[in-house]
């Protein structure tokens, strides 16, 4: 049975996987998943999620380039799409979803611990922020934070499927399917238990402007720019209103969105107030 979800890779490529393999390395064991290895010439190392993990990607989406380089160049509905597949966590920024991607194809959850980071030298804890898109400014001790926050923000996040997959496998019924395509298409936004006495975490951000961006080109010319203006203030927009919003005890409404126009003319924005 082969199941078909669109990705958003400019040209209109598919992601096309046959769902019945895919269901049977949801729910096969280490023995078995061992024996369709090693029958397909591939490693059979590690532990059962990190088995499942390589024969996922070597025979379900064998035509897919998930190398460091690959993954940079996937789409936000793209990676959340392959992660589903995969079947771990596939919400979050798109930077988030590259993280857990590279995570999940190369090292084994239980032993990429923060424990482990101790034992790394500075090059290999550089190494480590240049695939996970970290900072790579700072000696060892702050190297290793960088990437102590990555693996704490990407918890339980990777490194093993789902416990209903693992259980029940992929239900083939009509609807389902389709649900699933549907799903994999869709923009995915998590609810954020958002403070606005807080600055905004940074998956909040990189949301805010790949939701405005996406999809741009199919817009009309004068939109465009005006979505490429807003995009670019993303991140001072965000501050200015959680000032505002301080200011008045979370309450919004025309008083606090005639003080965000005058903010922004007054940082030379253009506003159009009509």
């Amino acid at each position: 049975m082969d199941m078909t979800i669109v990705s958003s890779r400019e040209g209109g490529g598919r992601l096309n996987y046959d769902a019945s393999s895919l269901d049977s390395l949801y729910r096969g064991r280490l023995v078995e998943l061992r024996e369709l290895a090693e029958s397909r010439n591939i490693s059979k190392g590690g532990s059962v999620e990190v088995l499942r993990a390589r024969l996922i990607r070597n025979l379900v989406l064998a035509d897919l380039d998930l190398s460091w380089d690959g993954i940079q160049t996937m789409s936000h509905n793209e990676l959340g799409g392959i992660l589903k597949v995969f079947g771990i966590k596939s919400s979050g920024s798109q930077r988030e979803r590259r993280q857990r991607l590279w995570l999940h194809l190369n090292f084994d959850s239980r032993r990429m611990t923060i424990e482990r980071l101790a034992e790394m030298d500075r090059d290999d804890l550089h190494e480590l922020c240049v695939r996970l898109e970290a900072p790579l400014t700072g000696n060892r001790t702050v190297l290793m934070g960088r990437v102590a926050g990555v693996l704490t923000n990407q918890l339980n996040g990777w490194g093993r499927i789902k416990k209903s997959l693992k259980r029940n496998g992929i239900n083939f019924s009509l609807g389902s399917v389709e649900n699933e395509v549907l799903s994999n298409n869709e923009e995915e936004f998590e609810p954020v238990d958002a403070d606005f006495h807080s600055d905004s975490p940074i998956a909040v951000i990189e949301d805010a402007y790949d939701s405005l961006i996406l999809g741009l080109d199919t817009l009309e010319p004068v939109i465009q720019e005006d979505l490429r203006t807003v995009s670019a203030f993303v991140e001072d927009l965000d501050r200015i209103i959680g000032t505002i919003l301080r200011g008045s005890g979370g309450a919004w409404g025309e008083s606090q969105k005639e003080l965000l126009l005058r903010l922004s003319k007054r940082r030379g924005w253009p506003v159009n107030e009509e």
